[in-house]
């Protein structure tokens, strides 16, 4: 629900009943609560709902992650104001601002969201933001990992890092890191095999024709098409770090196509860092991939929750805006993690939040007020319906533990 939406809901009698209340805020007056906010208050408000996270991870899992993956990220959140206090123009050309995300893939909440302006670099003020979400899992966790792109291998805190958790970052490829790669022996390349992303459990469908590389090929338009790709690792030491650290280099060979006539081989290398000894190589590189979930997590932010559409007046209040519709999506997984049912609980985690609206919270209900209660009369049916209850009842016992 946007900030908007509030003026809909103050002459609506049943959402009046339901919540117990005669009247609520209108849009205006709760825009006015989000300017009281300071950076302190608002890093107070993250940490008390850290509080109540930390329980519900220890309720909700029967055992610790064996290894608490957290992904950081910077995004872009345009704004059409022009009078939006600290906004400013992106590389992209875009006005508005530049959130600072960190979220646990695991679970895919949203540990810490940051607001900043929308020039700056993304990796701005990343560091200490880090370190705070490392304390905040470790104690609910058997290892913790860092996962970023380029941006974030900020090399000058590797050695901290390092003593408290994993992790694998995105390294550009400078001149030195090719320098090493092509000094490499040919016998310490190996081919790399990405795994199918979905299991055939029945029989293999027939592979529809690819319309779109036809019309390439039939306008003679450049295509680049990926032949093969191959990886091998070395040891580097950053220039700001003290001790030398694994990368992986993956080493892509690409086709570059003219209609139906092939140019040119064209070779790319990408490059990942990491503490990590216990993987191969591949295994490193795909963990590194996954980090792209977190693409999935920020446009739930964005276009599910709508925490990231900046209604309000500077970058306080739009941030302080912010950490409280993402608190949203949290509710969501914390909800699944909550189910007695664990099939369906994971399930829950993994929703989209539109679908969790109309499954779990959109239920048609007749509400009652007899005496001191609000009776809520359950007027449809859904399969989600017994998932609900016993969630409830599991959640009102913690309540009252």
């Amino acid at each position: 629900m946007r900030l908007e939406d509030r003026e809909l809901n103050r002459s609506n009698e049943g959402y009046l009943n339901a919540v117990g209340a005669q009247r609520i805020p209108d849009p205006t007056t709760a825009g006015d609560f989000t300017r009281r906010f300071t950076p302190e208050d608002i890093g107070n408000l993250m940490e008390s709902i850290n509080t109540v996270r930390s329980r519900v991870w220890k309720e909700g899992r029967k055992e610790k992650f064996k290894v608490a993956l957290i992904d950081v990220d910077g995004t872009i959140a345009g704004v059409y104001g022009e009078c939006k206090g600290g906004m400013s123009i992106s590389y992209k050309g875009i006005w508005g601002y530049a959130p600072l995300i960190l979220s646990l893939a695991n679970t895919k909440e949203v540990l810490y969201v940051v607001n900043r302006s929308g020039n700056v670099a993304s990796h701005d003020g990343a560091a200490g933001w880090i370190d705070r979400a490392i304390e905040m899992v470790k104690a609910n966790a058997e290892g913790v990992c860092i996962r970023g792109d380029t941006d974030f291998s900020l090399t000058g805190n590797f050695d901290r890092w390092s003593e408290k958790a994993d992790f694998v970052f995105r390294m550009d490829a400078h001149a030195c890191l090719i320098k090493c790669t092509e000094e490499l022996p040919k016998e310490a390349w190996k081919a790399l095999k990405r795994k199918e992303k979905n299991s055939v459990k029945t029989q293999q469908r027939q592979k529809p024709e690819n319309v779109k590389e036809e019309i390439v090929k039939e306008k003679g338009y450049k295509n680049i098409r990926l032949e093969s790709e191959w990886v091998a690792e070395f040891e580097y030491k950053p220039g700001k770090c003290k001790k030398g650290y694994r990368v992986v280099a993956l080493k892509k060979n690409l086709t570059v196509e003219e209609g139906k006539k092939a140019l040119i081989d064209d070779i790319r290398y990408f490059f990942y860092i990491t503490t990590l000894r216990d993987r191969t190589a591949q295994e490193v590189v795909e963990l590194a991939n996954e980090r792209c979930n977190q693409e999935n997590v920020i446009e739930q932010l964005k276009n599910g929750v709508n925490a990231m559409r900046m209604p309000v007046r500077d970058l306080e209040s739009n941030w302080a805006y912010m950490v409280m519709a993402a608190l949203a999506w949290n509710l969501k997984a914390w909800f699944g993690l909550l189910m007695p049912n664990e099939g369906r609980g994971t399930q829950v985690v993994k929703m989209e939040f539109r679908r969790f609206l109309n499954s779990l919270i959109f239920l048609p209900c007749q509400i009652l007020r007899t005496g001191r209660k609000i009776v809520y009369r359950v007027l449809g049916y859904n399969d989600w319906l017994k998932d609900f209850f016993e969630t409830w009842e599991r959640i009102r016992r913690l309540k009252c533990a």
